[in-house]
């Protein structure tokens, strides 16, 4: 069920990220294996649930939130997320937002500075989906992102 959720994408047999899941979706993750789900969506984001990390949790799953303004995504976001990644290494990991723009954007950053990707493999997933370069605050986030590792 967990390759229903829009825009779900597989980085690898731990760690997947996905737009906003329904509620219906968040009650069967559990069945594919999610142990930490990281919401990067905010209270303003289409599809917003309230009632998320209940509905998280109820399943035995680790949840937590880091709001993303889709109009100012900044490094403490960044740095918030890599901490929450590097705290759950050997564990299913969903990221997701409202369409997998945030998530698949942090999680490119994450690999290229925290795990050595070279920059054209660790952002390959992430333009199966969308292109930052139309979303010139994106561009410019994931640009300070890149250089503040380098």
């Amino acid at each position: 069920m967990i390759e229903e959720i829009y825009n779900y994408l597989k980085f690898s047999d731990r760690l997947f990220s996905s737009g906003m899941p329904t509620p219906q979706q968040i009650s069967s993750i559990a069945e594919d294996g999610i142990q930490v789900v990281i919401n990067l969506a905010t209270s303003k984001s289409e599809g917003w649930m309230s009632d998320e990390r209940g509905l998280v949790e109820a399943q035995a799953i680790t949840y937590y939130e880091i709001p993303v303004d889709w109009d100012n995504p900044t490094l403490n976001d960044l740095n918030n997320f890599a901490a929450l990644m590097d705290k759950h290494p050997h564990e299913k990991i969903l990221v997701h937002c409202q369409a997998n723009f945030r998530a698949s954007g942090f999680i490119a950053l994450y690999r290229f500075n925290h795990l050595g990707w070279a920059e054209n493999n660790a952002f390959r997933d992430l333009q199966k989906i969308w292109n930052p370069a139309e979303y010139p605050v994106w561009q410019e986030f994931i640009e300070k992102g890149l250089r503040s590792q380098s």
